[in-house]
Formats: structure tokens, C-alpha cells, sequence
């Protein structure tokens, strides 16, 4: 338990670390899209929709492992009950 708290811990660390390179590619992928709408470049809408899809892949799979995880959680409280 204290390892699995300690790996966690250096993830969020090393994470947080790389936020601010990540960040800084964002400035650069929204003024390329801006110039390319400003032209009537069609490719700044698949850019929007892309960014959307990327948003959503992480919302989705957390639900997913939450409700994964909460089915075994009541299956194995509803066998623990039976058998006592």
C-alpha cells in the first residue's frame, strides 16, 4: 500500500513537472487553427473535433474503470453476504 502511494506521488510529481512544456504547445496549435479559419482552411474544424475526441478518451476510460470497479465491488460485497 505505502509503494503504490509513493509511486502515485512520483507520477503527480514527474506530471507536474511536464505541465508547462505541454502547455506551451497549446498557444501554437491555436494560432495555427485561428490563421488557418481566417483563410477558410477547412482543417481548423477537424482540429476542433480532434481536440474533442483527445478530451473525451480520458473521461470515457475513467467511467469505464469506475463502473468496472464498482460492479466487483458489489458482486463480491453480495457473495460475502450469502456467505454468511
Amino acid at each position: 500500500m505505502k509503494y503504490r502511494l509513493l509511486i502515485m506521488l512520483v507520477l503527480v510529481v514527474l506530471l507536474s513537472a511536464l505541465h508547462t512544456d505541454l502547455q506551451a504547445q497549446c498557444a501554437m496549435c491555436k494560432a495555427t487553427a485561428e490563421e488557418g479559419l481566417r483563410e477558410g482552411n477547412t482543417q481548423s474544424a477537424n482540429l476542433n473535433a480532434g481536440i474533442m475526441y483527445l478530451l473525451a478518451m480520458p473521461y470515457l476510460a475513467f467511467g469505464v474503470i469506475g463502473f468496472l470497479w464498482y460492479r466487483n465491488y458489489k458482486r463480491k460485497k453480495a457473495q460475502e453476504a450469502a456467505g454468511l
